[in-house]
């Protein structure tokens, strides 16, 4: 099998509501592809598209160049966790696989080894209605891999995984693309996807903002900005701002410098008779990357200030061009229960 996933001008809308408006991208094998984006931004109804779950209003989703409503043996050419509480609670983890296996005509002993790639051996044969959010989604990746696939994809993998278990599915996700699968990785976090993706597939209100592989993301996301750590800050805003740089202040010694050299600043401020403490060029977080990209996609926003709101100004203020401060998130998963 084509181990692929294409998706070309899919358009689909809910009532009046588009939620995803022309997506063109191509999931190749043998590396993780993040598929990320504010949360309503179309990444859930794009995989349901690409699973023949909801049918698209224009454009088309293939499998190995074909949809997977035409699939001769869907569940041993693409694997899916799209919602961990598909799994009726009643019915024990190992029959829910047992299930899966018998319908599609695999042995038992696939059940048993899937069961323990996941981690699941000692709550197999528990009703998956008494599971913590991160055993359903062990699960979920269990009936996503019992087929072996070429393809996979998993929608919010790590919700409701502790650290360690986060820790494991990064390493999971890494050696199935390694193998040659086609890993297709739907997140609204970047820090989920660090040190695990290779290409990034990043949309905002249903359409594309980036197709870009982590590195070059990166690299554009770093390039032109030098952080400074002075303890004459205000001094050296003057003397940069006053050579056209535009400069942020992060903290009581750190400034963010955009449009200088790291050179040139050094001359500069030897110039000026400004002492320094440190100067290195940045190197910008996949999520701070993620954030500039999504920055004018997201729908919903909290104040960013106890007082002023949105867009209030930081007590340090900027120079010369206004240079923003960035901005980042964070998120804690659920401890898993076991």
């Amino acid at each position: 099998m084509n181990a692929t996933i294409e998706v070309r001008g899919l358009r689909k809308r809910y009532g009046s509501t588009v939620a995803v408006d022309g997506l063109s991208f191509t999931v190749e094998p043998g590396q993780v592809t993040g598929f990320v984006g504010p949360n309503g931004a179309g990444k859930s109804s794009t995989m349901r598209m690409i699973m023949g779950m909801d049918r698209p209003d224009e454009g088309s989703a293939l499998i190995g160049g074909r949809p997977y409503r035409t699939l001769r043996s869907p569940l041993c050419q693409v694997g899916a966790l799209l919602d961990a509480s598909a799994v009726h609670p009643g019915r024990r983890a190992r029959d829910h696989l047992l299930w899966m296996a018998h319908s599609n005509g695999l042995p038992v002993r696939r059940v048993d080894e899937v069961i323990d790639l996941v981690g699941l051996r000692p709550v197999a044969r528990r009703a998956a209605g008494g599971f913590s959010l991160g055993m359903r989604q062990r699960l979920g990746i269990a009936a996503a891999l019992i087929g072996d696939p070429a393809v996979l994809m998993f929608d919010e993998p790590v919700n409701g995984l502790d650290p360690e278990g986060i820790t494991w599915i990064r390493g999971l996700l890494r050696s199935l693309a390694a193998e040659g699968r086609a890993v297709l990785v739907s997140s609204h976090l970047m820090s989920e996807l660090e040190g695990s993706a290779d290409h990034l597939v990043v949309i905002g209100r249903g359409r594309v903002v980036a197709d870009t592989s982590v590195q070059e993301l990166l690299t554009a996301a770093s390039s032109g900005r030098v952080m400074l750590r002075t303890g004459r800050r205000q001094e050296a805003m003057t003397v940069l701002a006053n050579a056209g740089a535009s400069v942020a202040a992060n903290g009581p010694d750190t400034l963010t410098v955009s449009g200088l050299a790291a050179e040139r600043i050094v001359a500069l401020l030897n110039e000026g008779g400004v002492s320094f403490s440190g100067i290195a060029e940045h190197r910008a977080s996949l999520e701070e990357a993620y954030m500039e990209l999504t920055r004018d996609a997201v729908d919903f926003r909290g104040a960013t200030g106890a007082a002023g709101g949105p867009g209030s100004a930081d007590a340090d203020g900027t120079a010369a061009g206004g240079a923003g401060g960035s901005a980042s998130s964070s998120a804690s998963a659920g401890r898993e229960q076991r």
